[in-house]
């Protein structure tokens, strides 16, 4: 059989399960999330998740960069590295990977095919229980030294949450997925704490006041000793470009660390202090790195679709940002990297998302505005779109797909604006895919 027509045989196989991930907020409510059938199914797969040393990261935003900054700095340290991440950009196999390569299609195939038997004798299995069985199976496989495991959503039922991992992270708290997570910040801090074990080491990024009540009450309940970001590990921002930034990381008493990263936006700053608060508890436990390794590690990394300059001139931005907290995160870039420029934004976003409030903050900046969605089925109507850009005075237009809500783009910023995409994962992954193909046939 041909190598991708099997691959994508396993695709349709995984997305046969449940997909929380598709479902309308409505359904998530409802949902049974549940950790009983997760353990079955690692159980009957021989806890391949046990064998190897895991920094298990949740949190509303930043959780990805966290990750990313994490596994890359293991690497650079010379450690055989898994990172698992979700949602994809633009290939599945991009949720698993090990050294910054992905599970190759064949590999995966490989992978499916051996837990067919075991997932077949356990009923509601769905679709990210799956994926994550086979990230930690094929980790397992592959003998790695580490692993850095992203929450998929919340953290106390979330299946990454049969680890007990040598260190917890919590980034940073917001308003999102509310459906599931609960209305308020003490809610959704109680469904991450989740993932805070007893005795296990816990790293927080700054939070707010209500959000850091619920983390130190369950880190203290738990008896987990807890690193507060902010206070316990201090940063400070140097000098910014579109080429990076400078900052200092340091611990209460000792000699700043001076770091850079490619990553953009003072956000980043944060979330590469907490990663390295985190890389410190790994240090504190027999993992083994130095300074030049976390150095390296920060210069290399790698996250696509996060204030990422696909050109610079004029600019072409894909960020990410769909809910109001990232939204106001991905104003304060736009004003730090890009002042200058009026923005043409590509918008789609999920139903579930406070689309007016993200609008609200980037309206001062925007000229003109292109409503589409991405092939998704919580993906809310152009039509709706354009009368939520209606009440904040932003002219739009309708137009799918989304690659002709790029070229339409690029069409009305020509050399005088700057072209972004945010408000939905997904419709910056189909820019950035719409964006590569437009390369390759010679149409930029």
């Amino acid at each position: 059989m041909d190598t991708e027509h099997a691959y994508n045989l396993a695709l349709d196989y995984l997305y046969s399960f449940v997909d929380y991930s598709l479902k309308k907020a409505s359904e998530l409510a409802r949902a049974d999330f549940n950790l009983a059938r997760m353990f079955a199914l690692m159980e009957a797969l021989g806890n391949p998740q046990n064998r190897y040393p895991i920094l298990h990261v949740a949190g509303t935003k930043g959780k990805g960069s966290v990750s990313a900054l994490s596994a890359s700095v293991l690497q650079a340290a010379g450690y055989r590295t898994g990172l698992y991440t979700s949602p994809h950009l633009q290939d599945y196999a991009e949720r698993i990977q090990i050294n910054a390569v992905p599970v190759s299609h064949p590999r995966l195939v490989e992978l499916v095919e051996m837990v067919k038997p075991v997932v077949a004798k356990i009923p509601q299995l769905t679709t990210f229980e799956i994926t994550t069985a086979l990230a930690f199976l094929y980790f397992a496989q592959e003998e790695v030294d580490a692993a850095v495991v992203e929450v998929g959503l919340g953290g106390r039922l979330d299946a990454t949450n049969v680890v007990t991992p040598r260190t917890a992270v919590i980034t940073s708290l917001s308003y999102d997925h509310m459906a599931v997570l609960g209305n308020t910040l003490t809610q959704i801090a109680g469904e991450k704490a989740g993932i805070i074990k007893p005795g296990v080491p816990v790293i927080s990024a700054p939070q707010q006041d209500e959000a850091l009540a619920v983390i130190l009450r369950v880190a203290e309940e738990k008896n987990a000793p807890l690193t507060l970001v902010g206070r316990d590990v201090l940063f400070a921002a140097g000098n910014h470009s579109l080429d990076g930034q400078t900052f200092q990381v340091w611990t209460t008493g000792a000699t700043p660390l001076n770091l850079q990263i490619p990553l953009l936006g003072a956000y980043q700053v944060e979330n590469a202090a907490v990663a390295f608060a985190a890389l410190q508890s790994l240090r504190q436990q027999g993992i083994w790195l130095e300074d030049i390794d976390i150095q390296n590690g920060f210069a290399r990394v790698k996250w696509p679709g996060r204030f990422e300059l696909l050109r610079r001139q004029p600019p072409l931005v894909l960020d990410s940002a769909h809910n109001l907290d990232s939204a106001h995160k991905l104003r304060q870039a736009l004003d730090d990297y890009l002042p200058d420029w009026p923005v043409i934004l590509i918008f789609g976003s999920s139903e579930d998302k406070d689309v007016p409030g993200m609008l609200q903050a980037w309206a001062p900046r925007l000229e003109y505005l292109i409503a589409t969605r991405a092939d998704h089925p919580r993906a809310l109507e152009p039509e709706k779109l354009l009368e939520l850009a209606a009440q904040v005075g932003v002219p739009a237009e309708p137009l799918e797909p989304v690659d002709a809500a790029l070229r339409r783009a690029l069409e009305l910023a020509g050399d005088r604006a700057l072209v972004l995409s945010a408000g939905s994962v997904f419709v910056t992954a189909e820019v950035r895919t719409a964006w590569q193909k437009f390369i390759c046939e010679g149409r930029i």
